[in-house]
């Protein structure tokens, strides 16, 4: 394998590390308690008989602290993480996640506030929730919101109900049930058809044209029918491209009777320069985990606030965060809200964050990480094109789609190059999405990221390019660097291994 042009990483010896279960030994305790200085209390005092295992915790290891420590740290070296790198995955904004944001929501009066602290003894918090709220109504153009839905898919459902109970609402009861189509596009997130379903609607599918953009003749023949209830956008799209015709879009599904719903998860390429309220959106989810540098997935519990015109306020779900004369209260008092979405009022912490982030940018430097977020991605575009196939022309906004069109011809494909990214020191871009795109490659860089290691970047895909040429099977069999080779992912999806047994155990099942 020629690691010449590997740049960003080199290989190194990791420690090995066997399971938390395989580590243990008869006897090992990571604590020591010191001696009863109080009048014992019987246990079935403390808790009842019949709540207490009563199998002395067989089948759990047995590890002392230092086990325990080495273990997990032993671990964390085999992960990558944003601290390490870019994660170039498309439709994701893997950005920074910045120390003062953390530092903030670390605040005791913050992070200690139990959920069911009474509204007078919660003020400040309150504030920050109508703070946040005030904010992202100002960002997109939406007056109504709630912080409540825990994720995107989440608020983006929430943003389904509302159009539905407005419909409901607006049309009576009778007429309603024969508007029950949504609308979405061929290269839409599959969350989108998920969340209309679950909602009571049937979903129609819109062509995209050559250019990767909404098809206009084809979005009026599907609202010429009469039963069209909204239509479910994402803008910039996930092909990475702004979708122009946005005014005319929503101007012939609202003249069809409908509403539109935008997927905001690509909404990194739009703060501080175009707010979807003036394009003519009625609903909105925002993704505060993306767009507002809270964090991802394992990194912490998401937030998807839904945003809606002041039509839609009505229906947001209860309670809502008001300011009334000097204190803020939670209102319940909302009788066509669709209701609670989640418990308690959302996860605080991401709020917390997500209002950080947005006060110490302010309006010029929300601006200003848009603007770098696209100015990479169009970079990587410029960088990129010698190489790989890119299959639409237009300039791309934060995030740039190509193919492995020329490199499948020596037997290369999309999985092989994420997979050889790997070697050299890079997260593997997001692969086979957006699904009309055949052999797609999603890359966003986020504002994050420097030239230089952009450089890198577009050096290691042009160097898996020339591999790909010369010495196919490097690329065909990557990654060559990592603890373990090419995984058998489809097993794993079809058949996951997800408990511990011991190896007799195993054996006999």
């Amino acid at each position: 394998m020629n690691s010449t042009n590997i740049t960003k990483a080199a290989p190194h010896i990791t420690q090995n590390e066997a399971l938390i279960f395989e580590r243990s030994q008869n006897g090992r305790k990571g604590y020591r308690l010191p001696p009863l200085d109080v009048d014992e209390t019987p246990l079935d005092e403390i808790v009842p008989s019949n709540l207490r295992r009563d199998d002395d915790l067989e089948g759990l290891p047995e590890v002392s602290e230092v086990d325990v420590v080495r273990h997990f740290t032993r671990i964390s070296t085999w992960n990558y993480s944003i601290d390490l790198g870019m994660y170039p995955l498309g439709s994701c904004t893997m950005k920074y996640n910045s120390r003062l944001n953390e530092r903030v929501a670390r605040i005791a009066g913050f992070a200690n506030l139990h959920p069911l602290t009474p509204e007078e003894d919660a003020q400040g918090a309150l504030q920050l929730i109508y703070e946040l709220q005030e904010s992202l109504s100002e960002i997109t153009g939406l007056a109504g919101i709630s912080l409540q839905p825990a994720a995107g898919a989440h608020g983006e459902m929430t943003g389904v109900m509302i159009i539905r109970a407005f419909i409901d609402a607006r049309d009576g009861e009778v007429a309603s049930a024969n508007r029950r189509v949504m609308l979405i596009p061929d290269s839409a997130h599959g969350t989108n058809p998920a969340s209309a379903h679950l909602s009571g609607f049937t979903v129609k599918t819109i062509r995209s044209t050559a250019e990767g953009l909404t098809d206009l003749e084809h979005l009026r023949e599907l609202c010429s029918t009469g039963d069209v209830a909204g239509l479910m956008l994402t803008n910039p799209n996930t092909l990475g491209l702004f979708e122009k015709n946005i005014k005319e879009i929503c101007k012939i599904v609202h003249d069809a009777g409908g509403l539109v719903y935008m997927d905001g998860a690509n909404m990194n390429a739009l703060v501080g320069v175009a707010r979807p309220g003036d394009m003519g959106v009625d609903v909105i989810h925002l993704n505060l985990h993306k767009t507002f540098s809270t964090p991802h997935g394992g990194g912490g519990p998401g937030c998807g606030p839904c945003c809606c015109t002041k039509e839609l306020e009505p229906f947001l779900p209860v309670p809502r965060v008001v300011l009334d004369g000097e204190k803020f209260r939670l209102d319940f008092d909302c009788p066509q809200s669709i209701g609670r979405v989640k418990a308690f009022f959302g996860n605080f912490g991401m709020m917390v964050r997500a209002l950080a982030y947005i006060q110490t940018h302010g309006p010029d430097g929300l601006r200003e990480a848009t603007e770098a977020a696209v100015l990479n991605a169009r970079y990587v575009a410029r960088g990129l094109v010698s190489d790989y196939d890119k299959p639409f022309d237009a300039p791309p906004m934060h995030e740039v789609v190509f193919t492995d069109k020329r490199q499948s011809r020596k037997g290369v494909h999309t999985l092989d190059i994420a997979k050889r990214l790997i070697d050299y020191g890079f997260h593997p871009m997001t692969i086979y999405f957006p699904l009309i795109v055949q052999g797609a490659m999603l890359i966003e860089p986020t504002e994050s990221v420097g030239r230089q290691e952009l450089d890198q970047f577009i050096e290691a895909m042009h160097s898996i390019a020339r591999e790909a040429v010369e010495d196919p099977e490097t690329v065909i069999n990557a990654p060559h660097t990592t603890r373990i080779g090419r995984l058998d992912e489809a097993a794993a999806a079809r058949r996951p291994v997800l408990c511990w047994k011991p190896k007799e155990a195993a054996s006999a099942a």
